[in-house]
């Protein structure tokens, strides 16, 4: 008896691919402007994406706390990071975006906010951060414990964070405060 393998090559249907894209977008925007007429969103997480970046020209907060963590990335189940958290924070200039390969192609999702952005109860994981910074009362403080992860902390009453850039991978809000906000949608080359 013989015995035939067919080899089948996969691919990505457009239609669904762009279907399935489109009722997203629609659904956030749809989220977007429910907070928009209050100006005012909760509880808002965003993990599981993969690497995106934020970028602004400067953040001011208060009530900053950083330690390092392993964590979740879209590629590793435990890649180095760092959790930053602070209680308020204004940001201005505030741009976030994630790439995707599409088939060939590639797309960027972005969301801006041409007026500042005050936030509360930030919590941010980073594998990176390229900034100028300035803190008050800064604080490094290391911990015995068993667990690394509490062996070392960083706290100051104030930051500031200039020309930034942050590769990260977990940001939750309690609050955001985000007038002028723009989401896009776009063809990128690579």
């Amino acid at each position: 008896m013989e015995s035939s393998i067919q080899l089948v090559e996969g691919a990505t249907s457009k239609k669904v691919f762009w279907s399935a894209l489109a009722s997203g977008v629609l659904i956030l925007g749809l989220l977007l402007v429910s907070f928009g007429l209050s100006g005012v969103a909760y509880a808002v997480p965003i993990a599981g994406v993969g690497d995106f970046y934020v970028e602004f020209d400067k953040l001011v907060g208060n009530g900053y706390t950083f330690y390092p963590k392993l964590g979740e990335t879209s590629s590793e189940d435990s890649a180095p990071q760092g959790t930053n958290i602070m209680d308020n924070l204004v940001i201005d200039n505030l741009q976030l975006y994630k790439d995707f390969k599409v088939g060939g192609q590639w797309i960027r999702v972005k969301i801006t906010a041409s007026k500042p952005v005050q936030i509360t109860g930030l919590q941010h994981d980073a594998s990176l951060i390229q900034a100028d910074a300035k803190f008050t009362n800064l604080a490094l403080k290391e911990h015995h414990s068993d667990d690394w992860q509490k062996q070392f902390k960083q706290t100051s009453s104030t930051i500031t964070l200039e020309h930034a850039k942050l590769k990260t991978h977990y940001l939750f809000q309690k609050t955001i405060n985000m007038n002028g906000m723009r989401l896009t949608v776009e063809r990128i080359k690579k």
